[in-house]
């Protein structure tokens, strides 16, 4: 089975996925992570993540093991990530990856769980649960803005709000693979919701689909 779960940043993807994994015991790929490692890969070249050439050459000499890398978290690489993204090219070479990891999830797993910007609708069209988790931008700002700050980051909340933003203008206004809800996407606006109220509602959809 695939689960795929997209939506914008902040709108509590990666704890749904998180108890998501657990419940079922898939194997779970966050997708962002390969753009992000893609993005800093270009920054630490030297490059800009919006040169197409530098950015495609990155994105096939990305290695799994860079998937670990504790600064593909921080603001600059979502940033980066959101930039590269928009390369039809860099989302050519990592469409393969995340597709067999689709259809063969490793460690025996039964089925897998991808979420990002594009999975239902460009990735894995095929997913027989197709999930598009949002909550409104001053909401999700706020949720990042706290992540920051507990993670001991200097953070304003102002420049948090204008960075989000512009990344979901970038992410939706894309002409390759803009970030947009499937048709058979369940949505789910976490703006109000707490993270079990959110899980709940999902794995009840998700569910329905396994009858």
């Amino acid at each position: 089975m695939i689960i795929a779960v997209d939506g914008p940043a902040g709108a509590g993807k990666g704890s749904l996925c998180a108890a998501l994994e657990e419940h079922f015991g898939f194997a779970r790929l966050d997708t962002g992570l390969l753009y992000r490692a893609v993005g800093m890969k270009v920054l630490r070249g030297g490059g800009h993540p919006e040169d197409a050439a530098v950015a495609e050459a990155a994105a096939h000499a990305l290695e799994f093991s860079e998937l670990d890398d504790p600064e593909l978290r921080s603001d600059q690489a979502g940033q980066a990530a959101s930039q590269v993204g928009a390369v039809p090219g860099v989302r050519a070479a990592l469409l393969d990856f995340q597709r067999d990891f689709a259809s063969n999830p490793p460690g025996g797993a039964k089925g897998s769980i991808l979420d990002g910007r594009d999975i239902g609708t460009a990735v894995c069209p095929e997913a027989e649960a197709k999930l598009f988790i949002t909550a409104p931008l001053d909401v999700r700002a706020q949720r990042r803005y706290k992540e920051l700050q507990s993670r001991g980051h200097e953070a304003i909340y102002a420049t948090v709000f204008e960075d989000m933003k512009k990344r979901d203008e970038r992410d939706s206004g894309r002409a390759d693979a803009p970030m947009a809800k499937a048709d058979d996407a369940y949505l789910l606006d976490t703006g109000d919701m707490s993270i079990s109220e959110v899980v709940a509602a999902a794995l009840q959809f998700i569910e329905s689909k396994t009858k």
